[in-house]
């Protein structure tokens, strides 16, 4: 439907032109769409170089806390936390009780003296045999042959010996009527002196594989029992104990038996000759040998700071063997605590065996220690170390005096190793 305007209206609206100016707009608003201020500008960008500012310094003070805990871990690190142990402190005994190996009174290998083949031997491992007794016989063909050849050649010179005696005596009778020369009577007494030389050399080489011959029977050189037989019938025989062969026999003397014992340095004066001394094998339970301290080395032995002491026990029944471990149980000790410590706590250095402290303020103090004996896994301590101690267990070998160190908290449950 078409619409009517009212009149004039169209002309009016054609004729006016368009204006691009807002203020001169009919649709115009006072400040809807002007420029914004210079304040605003500046404040915005205050704004934003605040937020800049604060998010640098923030991040800075994260680095510097990172760092600083960054550092004080190194620095903990850096100081090794260590465990730590006192020694134990136990009450003396009038006993002294040391390991002990016993050893046969005499022990002696047996070799030939003589070379050949072994024809036989009459005792074997375990014999008890007599002082000379028969224990083995030896065939040697070449020194019976050699033996024949210095007897027959024996008998050459002996004859010579007649006849150069004989001529030394006619000669010296001829020389008396002057019908031979002082010179010829001499040269035939000087040989007889040759042939006297000659037979005592001949008589002393007869000897001599005679004495090869009687070696040829191996005897036992003192009463015992034999511990070893290395050889069979047909075997090759050298003679010495240098030559490519080896002993035929060793035999030991089992009565009485040695037991030599290490005596430590601070028991020393205590052990004399003549005192008893017991000895216990773990095979014997409950049993007692007796002994007695024959003689003691009256040296201390630089290298293990004891004293070598030997115990003779009686063993007429051969009921102790030697070879075997046992303990000797001495008469006398000492009612002074003895301080022990674990195995593990001990150092091997160039100075010697030393034990690391800690003191309180966790500083290692590395000290020697006087060791007395070995319990296994503890050892008596002589000296060099107090019971009120700190010590350091599994040092490390890198542990060096006046480090500092952190110890560790113990439970209450840990045991003293």
């Amino acid at each position: 439907m078409p619409v009517q305007l009212s009149p004039g209206t169209t002309e009016q609206n054609e004729m006016r032109p368009i204006s691009s100016d807002p203020v001169h707009s009919d649709n115009y608003q006072p400040g809807a769409t002007g420029p914004a201020p210079a304040g605003r500008a500046k404040t915005l960008v205050g704004a934003v170089l605040l937020v800049l500012i604060t998010a640098g310094v923030v991040t800075f003070i994260n680095r510097k806390s990172e760092s600083d805990a960054l550092a004080k871990e190194t620095d903990a690190t850096a100081v090794p936390t260590v465990a730590v142990v006192q020694p134990q402190s136990e009450p003396g005994n009038d006993e002294l009780v040391l390991p002990g190996n016993l050893q046969a009174f005499i022990e002696s290998p047996i070799f030939a003296r003589t070379n050949g083949y072994l024809l036989r031997w009459y005792k074997d491992i375990g014999s008890k045999v007599e002082k000379g007794e028969l224990l083995a016989a030896i065939d040697t063909p070449e020194v019976d042959q050699e033996l024949s050849q210095a007897r027959a050649a024996r008998e050459q010179i002996k004859a010579a010996l007649g006849l150069a005696k004989i001529s030394a005596d006619r000669w010296a009778n001829l020389r008396k009527t002057d019908s031979v020369s002082q010179q010829e009577a001499d040269q035939q007494a000087s040989g007889y002196q040759q042939a006297l030389a000659n037979l005592a050399a001949a008589d002393a080489n007869v000897r001599r594989l005679e004495e090869l011959e009687s070696f040829k029977n191996v005897y036992a050189p003192f009463s015992g029992v034999l511990t070893k037989r290395n050889v069979d019938p047909g075997a090759l025989i050298n003679s010495g104990a240098q030559a490519a062969g080896r002993e035929l026999f060793d035999i030991a003397r089992v009565d009485p038996l040695r037991v030599y014992v290490s005596v430590p340095q601070a028991y020393a004066p205590n052990i004399k000759a003549g005192m008893k001394a017991d000895v216990t094998l773990q095979e014997f339970p409950g049993q007692k040998f007796v002994g007695t301290v024959v003689r003691t080395a009256d040296a201390i032995d630089p290298a293990t700071r004891t004293l070598n002491t030997e115990v003779d026990v009686p063993n007429k029944d051969g009921k102790l063997l030697p070879g075997s471990f046992g303990q000797v149980h001495f008469a006398t000790g000492t009612s002074v605590p003895r301080i022990t410590i674990p195995v593990n706590a001990m150092l091997f250095r160039a100075q010697g065996a030393q034990v690391a402290v800690v003191d309180k303020d966790g500083k290692v103090h590395l000290r020697p220690i006087n060791i007395g004996r070995d319990f296994g896994a503890t050892l008596e301590i002589l000296g060099g170390i107090e019971p009120s101690d700190q010590i350091i267990i599994n040092p490390s070998d890198s542990l060096e005096d006046g480090q500092q160190v952190h110890v560790a908290k113990q439970s209450a449950g840990d045991a003293h190793s």
